[in-house]
């Protein structure tokens, strides 16, 4: 009886010390502001988000023209058949059209964010400059940069040259807008103080304007990686020589064979998701590195 009164007695000091531990030591296993907390109930939401698509999928194809819109496991088969075997009827890797196309999506972004970046900050900084130019860029804008396809291909003699410049013309809008407009935003307080202090204008660009313009930015990119990835493909179906992934949907399409079509459709969709998640996390990093909140 005594040896059961002392382990009583122990296991209720016991509980008694680990009650007068401090609360954030107790719940230190759950904390749902750590970062891996909020990668947890990301990666949660994003599987579920591609469960309710893939289970639409199913539905619709059930219930609509099943020649048209296969189901996703015959999409799947294509996708696994794309990958090894590549293209039965061009004779095409996959690898080699994923190429054709990132490359040819890169090249032209580049130019885009090279020159619309620093016409963005001009055209916010510089009001004079906003008036003179915007009436035009507003023209330009809202026509779609695959209608420029044809003329641009027949005008540089390139299927490849014409859906780059496809591409630039789509990426470039996005990110010109949203740099004019962060700078715009800035504190007009903040500039004023940077004059009183004595700062030229030069210091006052480098060292407020442009910082505070990178996560306008970086949104720019993001939408403008995204309308990249449309832009290539549209272009790809004028472009017959470029050899892209827009070119095989087109060519699996003319042939009746839509599995392989969704299977090339699929495949954009993942390099837009992952070209989009790089973004994210360089502008992340970016906005860590200049101490600008998002």
């Amino acid at each position: 009886m005594s040896g059961l009164k002392e382990w009583l007695m122990e296991d209720v000091s016991g509980s008694k010390k680990q009650d007068s531990q401090p609360a954030g030591r107790r719940n230190r296993s759950f904390d749902p502001d750590s970062r891996a907390h909020k990668i947890c109930v990301n990666t949660a939401y994003a599987a579920i988000s591609i469960i309710m698509l893939v289970a639409t999928w199913y539905v619709v194809s059930w219930y609509v023209n099943k020649t048209v819109i296969p189901t996703p496991l015959e999409t799947w088969d294509a996708l696994v058949d794309f990958f090894e075997n590549g293209d039965s009827t061009a004779g095409g890797s996959a690898w080699s059209y994923i190429r054709s196309s990132f490359g040819t999506l890169l090249k032209g972004f580049l130019i885009a964010l090279v020159l619309a970046f620093p016409i963005g900050l001009l055209l916010g900084s510089v009001p004079v400059l906003d008036r003179l130019f915007s009436p035009a860029l507003n023209v330009l804008r809202p026509i779609a940069p695959v209608a420029w396809a044809p003329v641009l291909i027949i005008l540089l003699q390139s299927d490849a040259s014409g859906a780059m410049m496809v591409v630039f013309i789509g990426a470039f809008f996005p990110i010109l807008t949203t740099v004019s407009f962060g700078v715009k935003k800035i504190d007009a307080n903040l500039i004023n103080a940077t004059k009183v202090l004595g700062a030229t204008w030069s210091q006052t660009f480098f060292k407020i304007t442009v910082p505070a313009s990178v996560p306008f930015l970086m949104n720019g990119v993001k939408t403008a990686l995204g309308i990249g990835w449309m832009c290539i493909v549209s272009a790809e179906l004028y472009a017959s020589g470029v050899g892209g992934l827009g070119n095989y949907i087109t060519n699996q399409a003319g042939l009746g064979a839509w599995p392989q079509v969704y299977a090339g459709i699929v495949i954009v969709g993942i390099l837009g998701l992952i070209t989009v998640l790089v973004a994210d996390y360089v502008s992340k990093v970016l906005n860590k590195k200049w101490g600008v909140e998002e």
